[in-house]
């Protein structure tokens, strides 16, 4: 074979060879670029609430640590309210002051009081039956014409007073049995009502010194230290319910088409490596800090951002706040 033939040959392999090389690189382009998935990355999250102080105190006790468990009812902190207790003692003094009052009003007068009113009744009524007499002795002196009518009226006026004079002892009498009135006795009551009222306000504040869980979960965070003074609705701790999980993706609109609300996919842990359904609970577009206007001027179109969050359809062991969760769109 001549050089220059061997040369032409060896030109054609050459551009063969490279037609096959190319060929097999779009092949593998055209494939590769076409099976690349799109992922969506999320973030797992779990229900949180916040321990706050319904009084002003000082911190005395913490009963727990960050990272702790605790149950509903668990009391986790207290605090030292000394004004509260100092109101507490002021309370409790005027609902004894009250209810002393109420019982004088139901038990009436002393029985020294109540005696003296019957001794002066009774000595009124024996002022009555002398009066009576010495008078039916006038009136019968006088239709004989032995006294005078002036005598007369004067006996008789004597006899009038003495009864009055009766009646009202009486009457005093009755009013040291009987007691106050019962409109009296009707507002003494209701002191001592308002101040077991107050008692119990105090009280309720007295309990809000003991914080205690609301719900099961694990301690997060602590704000304060022990000794430090907080106020009335200052946070003191946050609670995470690790059994109530869920996920949170920021979506493009364009891929809304595969997360509606009710709709499930699968999704991919890899702090714990495992495949997980889950199911979209909560749809809503990212809130916007200015007012939105359309900035495409091509025929083309702004997409929305929006949040999706997607609950596990069964509780995950060790699914913690902040943990990568995958979705693998098709």
């Amino acid at each position: 074979m001549t050089p220059e033939r061997a040369q032409h040959v060896n030109t054609i392999i050459a551009i063969v060879v490279l037609g096959i090389v190319i060929a097999v690189v779009c092949i593998v382009g055209y494939f590769t670029f076409n099976e690349v998935e799109e992922i969506l990355q999320g973030q797992a999250e779990v229900t949180e609430y916040r321990i706050s102080s319904k009084i002003p105190g000082r911190i005395l006790e913490f009963r727990v640590k960050e990272g702790q468990s605790v149950k509903a009812g668990d009391t986790l902190a207290i605090i030292e309210a000394p004004d509260i207790e100092a109101k507490q003692a002021q309370a409790m003094a005027a609902q004894s002051a009250a209810q002393a009052q109420s019982q004088k009003a139901e038990k009436g007068a002393r029985e020294e009081q109540i005696q003296g009113a019957y001794e002066l009744w009774q000595k009124a009524k024996v002022g009555v039956d002398i009066m009576e007499k010495s008078f039916k002795r006038v009136e019968n002196l006088y239709n004989e014409g032995v006294v005078s009518e002036q005598k007369y009226d004067e006996t008789k006026a004597q006899y009038e007073a003495a009864v009055a004079t009766e009646k009202a002892a009486k009457s005093q009498y009755d009013m040291a049995v009987n007691g106050a009135q019962q409109e009296d006795k009707d507002m003494a009551a209701a002191m001592v009502r308002r101040a077991k009222g107050a008692v119990a306000e105090v009280n309720s504040y007295i309990a809000e010194a003991y914080l205690t869980a609301y719900a099961d979960g694990e301690v997060t965070e602590i704000f304060p230290h022990v000794g430090e003074l907080v106020g009335t609705g200052a946070p003191i701790m946050n609670v995470a319910m690790l059994d109530d999980q869920w996920v949170s993706f920021n979506v493009n609109e364009m891929y809304l088409k595969d997360m509606r609300m009710g709709s499930q996919f699968e999704a991919y842990i890899p702090a714990l490596d495992i495949t997980t359904q889950m199911t979209v609970t909560y749809l809503k577009d990212v809130g916007e800090y200015a007012a939105w206007k359309a900035t495409k001027q091509t025929g083309q179109y702004d997409l929305r951002t929006f949040e999706v969050r997607a609950t596990p359809n069964h509780i995950i062991d060790g699914f913690r706040p902040g943990m990568t969760v995958i979705y693998k769109m098709n």
